[in-house]
């Protein structure tokens, strides 16, 4: 399998980490991807030129973390970090998706603060994506404080790389002041040899 990344992107790390966690990261050929030179082999693999995209070993191409994900948790005789049926199943890709939405929140920040110079920078529209972020986390914090954090599974290591990207790219912002359960929770998580092998610099 060729997967096409980049090692600061929350999406790409999902991934990275899940193969991790399964016993996978052998069977994946890592091309990493420099945004400020287009690759052609990724945009004629995946046309929007996002990460991550992973060529399967059948020569399919996938274009999006879950649906990468979900092949990787096929490929092994673990237990499977998509539960296939059933209430985990539903409490799982619940988490995964509030996690996705912090993800999509934050590099819509990057993306509006990378793309204009201050001055001209939508101060609404940043207020607007931070708002989300801080709400995720409140609703997140009473979930790890009632203890509802600790299976490992998609949620929780989505959870885990959305946190990890706060730290990379707003740290000055304090996500972790009034949640000590949440900080508590992703300072064991981030332990995990998954979390440190995929840790963005």
């Amino acid at each position: 399998m060729k997967l096409f990344y980049s090692p600061t992107s929350p999406y790409a790390r999902k991934v990275t980490a899940l193969a991790h966690e399964v016993g996978l990261t052998d069977q994946i050929d890592s091309v990493t991807i420099d945004f400020a030179k287009p690759d052609p082999a990724l945009l004629d693999a995946n046309p929007l030129g996002k990460v991550p995209t992973l060529i399967t070993d059948d020569g399919v191409c996938l274009v999006d973390s879950v649906v990468i994900c979900d092949h990787l948790d096929s490929l092994h005789d673990q237990k499977r970090l998509i539960p296939q049926e059933g209430p985990s199943r539903l409490v799982a890709m619940n988490l995964a998706s509030l996690a996705q939405g912090i993800m999509d929140a934050s590099i819509n920040q990057v993306m509006e603060k990378r793309a204009r110079a201050k001055e001209q920078q939508s101060e609404a529209y940043l207020r607007k994506h931070q708002g989300k972020v801080a709400a995720a986390l409140d609703v997140l914090e009473g979930q790890a404080a009632e203890g509802a954090l600790e299976c490992l599974n998609l949620g929780t290591l989505s959870l885990g790389c959305a946190l990890g990207y706060l730290d990379l790219r707003f740290a000055e912002e304090g996500w972790r002041d009034g949640r000590p359960a949440l900080a508590a929770w992703f300072a064991a998580f981030e332990q995990r040899p998954s979390m440190v092998a995929t840790r963005p610099q």
